[in-house]
């Protein structure tokens, strides 16, 4: 019997408590059902299967000799037998580390000596018992890791099945490195459904374009730069759109509305939603996306989660009023290991918050303004640079930008834009658009152009700090070549 894309199957037993039970499950009820299919190999449910135990044997061997309950995988495994060797860590009954492969040896080794200290860890019920460590960039630079249990992620696929499930209905694709979280659940979330998942070595538009095309009712879970190029490259060669998905998910980043049509004529029979997330948190809220919803709504929370907005979770404010986002659900994860800092999220009586700030409206509705470390008071009032960068970037010829604040002795801050992309608007055009749709007091003061590479973190984001620094020496008369005054 030659492999066959998943069937539709029945309801997921409710017996599955652990994140990897789906796998023996799928590999005896449909064993030639593809589960993981990659550009360089495919796997059967069966196949799969036999890998995992065989290399589950030799972790628990490993295990016997070190007694080590955590193990970081080799960080420069492909995607494929990434999966493999995380699934059989978990058979094994440890808990998987992924790391980055693009870490220097200096991060890699604290990583490491972090994760092999780690002592063993006794819970309540074996779906408390901790089963991955991620990691996200901390604000220190190094590497911040989050520990999550079973039951955080098997209520995360149930939520999923929940809110979404007459369209996940295909295959999931997860067009990125499993050292994303998002990767990672888009992957596993697949293989519990039974639809399987298609991944990739290295994220291409036109691997992407082909995946959908050969899978029907697939489900795609993207960033929104990777749906970008996506589309980019379907306009460039002249693609007809899409009819295959059935679902697109999106999430790790803000998806900058103004494309929303475009990316419906790409795909105009799948529903399209954004989601609001964290490494923390998991889900926290959805919606489908409208390209004219308010700028700043994420829309409602997830079945499962509760928000509040307040200074503490037990001292709620207002309607409309902007403050701290907390919310509860089950899909929290446990705590962290290695690099704590003053990112970190705050846990208080059962409630997280991963310092977001925003306001709820009348219908519960949450609203976006910003992380609160990045919050700027000018002229004695708050501006969030994440609303003036939404709508920097939705102007045509702006690639990238980040707002910024530096000391003034009169406004106690004047804010700054540096800008990149190869056909910028002119810095007044831009600021009479600003003071137009935005307050005055949001409007940058100064506006700088960047040519080169744009500054990021290990994770992909925008380097903030590092574009500080590099308009702070400009105003102190030393510019880097890369930055310019933009008029």
């Amino acid at each position: 019997m030659h492999p066959t894309t998943a069937p539709m199957s029945a309801p997921v037993p409710p017996a599955w408590r652990l994140v990897h039970d789906c796998i023996a499950h799928w590999a005896q009820v449909q064993p030639q059902a593809v589960a993981l299919a990659s550009e360089c190999e495919q796997l059967t449910f069966a196949q799969l299967h036999q890998r995992v135990q065989a290399q589950a044997v030799q972790w628990g061997q490993s295990a016997c000799e070190q007694a080590a309950p955590t193990v970081l995988l080799p960080l420069h495994l492909g995607v494929v037998e990434g999966l493999v060797q995380f699934l059989a860590v978990l058979v094994s009954g440890r808990c998987a580390a992924i790391g980055d492969a693009a870490w220097p040896p200096a991060i890699a080794q604290s990583v490491q000596a972090a994760v092999a200290a780690l002592p063993p860890y006794r819970a309540a019920a074996p779906d408390l018992m901790p089963f991955y460590i991620g990691f996200t960039s901390g604000s220190s630079g190094q590497p911040k890791g989050f520990r999550r249990h079973h039951r955080s992620w098997v209520e995360s696929f149930a939520i999923t099945a929940h809110t979404f499930g007459a369209q996940l209905t295909g295959p999931v694709l997860a067009p990125g490195r499993i050292s994303h979280s998002l990767f990672l659940f888009a992957a596993m979330l697949g293989l519990w459904t039974g639809r399987g998942a298609r991944v990739q070595e290295k994220f291409s538009a036109e691997t992407t374009w082909a995946q959908l095309q050969q899978a029907p009712g697939s489900t795609l879970v993207a960033v929104p730069s990777q749906l970008l190029l996506l589309m980019q490259m379907a306009q460039r060669k002249g693609w007809a759109p899409l009819a295959q998905p059935s679902l697109v998910l999106i999430s790790g980043a803000r998806w900058m509305r103004e494309h929303t049509p475009q990316l419906q004529a790409l795909v105009p029979q799948a529903r399209v939603t954004e989601f609001y997330g964290a490494s923390e948190a998991s889900y926290i809220t959805w919606m489908d996306v409208a390209d004219r919803a308010h700028p700043q709504t994420v829309g409602q929370p997830f079945g499962n989660v509760q928000l509040r907005i307040g200074p503490t979770p037990h001292c709620s404010l207002p309607v409309g009023e902007v403050g701290r986002i907390w919310l509860r659900s089950p899909m929290l994860f446990m705590d962290y290991v290695h690099a704590l800092d003053g990112s970190a999220a705050e846990l208080h009586d059962g409630w997280l918050t991963v310092r977001d700030m925003g306001w709820l409206d009348a219908a519960g509705q949450l609203y976006l303004c910003g992380r609160e470390s990045r919050m700027l008071v000018t002229q004695g009032k708050n501006l969030f640079p994440e609303e003036v960068e939404a709508w920097l970037l939705a102007q045509p010829g702006v690639a990238q930008v980040s707002v910024i604040g530096l000391p003034d002795a009169l406004r106690g801050l004047r804010i700054h834009a540096v800008l990149h992309g190869a056909d910028l608007p002119a810095a007044t055009a831009l600021a009479a658009g600003c003071r137009a749709q935005l307050e005055a007091f949001k409007t940058p003061r100064r506006w700088w152009r960047w040519q080169g590479a744009w500054p990021q973190t290990r994770s992909g984001k925008t380097d903030t700090a590092a574009l500080q620094a590099a308009v702070a020496q400009a105003l102190a008369g030393q510019p880097p070549a890369a930055l310019q005054p933009w008029r």
